[in-house]
């Protein structure tokens, strides 16, 4: 099988080739502040070893909506962002469990397995407006608690950590 590049023919294999290379090249560059540093078992990178995202970046990722109720939080309301399955799409992610730290320094440990299996999301707005640290943002790592209620216990809660920095693939 060939492909067409400016009207040359190319075998199908050097075609996907170059798709490959240019994608592990790297990710682009933040433009604006850094809202997260993924780092550990990733293949797709833009600062050394690591990938940085910004605001818009995330946003690229595409963006889910997710209506629930928290523990920290009264009533239903509508949280938006990228699904944490989509950023680790992002960076080529290759491992079983997510090291998870705030601002603060609180971490957890999270299973990889969780981002698909509960569509977890990470939070960057909630009812339209952007997450200020102050309202746990800029990013809040959520579970679809009113969706399914068996995730409202303790481990998970633990699991949702908001104010993040850092997330270390291991």
């Amino acid at each position: 099988m060939k492909l067409s590049h400016l009207g040359k023919s190319l075998p199908l294999s050097i075609a996907l080739f170059s798709v490959v290379d240019v994608f592990a090249s790297g990710l682009d560059t933040p433009t604006g502040k850094v809202i997260v540093t993924v780092s550990g078992a990733i293949s797709h990178t833009n600062d050394g070893d690591s990938a940085q995202f910004d605001r818009d970046m995330l946003l690229a990722l595409g963006v889910s909506d997710l209506r629930t109720e928290t523990p920290w939080s009264e009533g239903i309301n509508l949280y938006q962002g990228p699904l944490l399955s989509d950023l680790l799409n992002a960076v080529g992610a290759n491992g079983n469990t997510l090291k998870v730290t705030a601002l603060n320094d609180y971490s957890a440990l999270v299973p990889t397995e969780d981002a698909s299996k509960y569509k977890v999301l990470l939070a960057m707005d909630v009812n339209g407006k952007a997450m200020s640290v102050r309202e746990k943002g800029p990013l809040f790592l959520l579970y679809p608690f009113s969706e399914m209620p068996e995730l409202n216990n303790e481990v998970i809660h633990n699991r949702s950590v908001w104010q993040i920095k850092a997330i270390i693939v291991q």
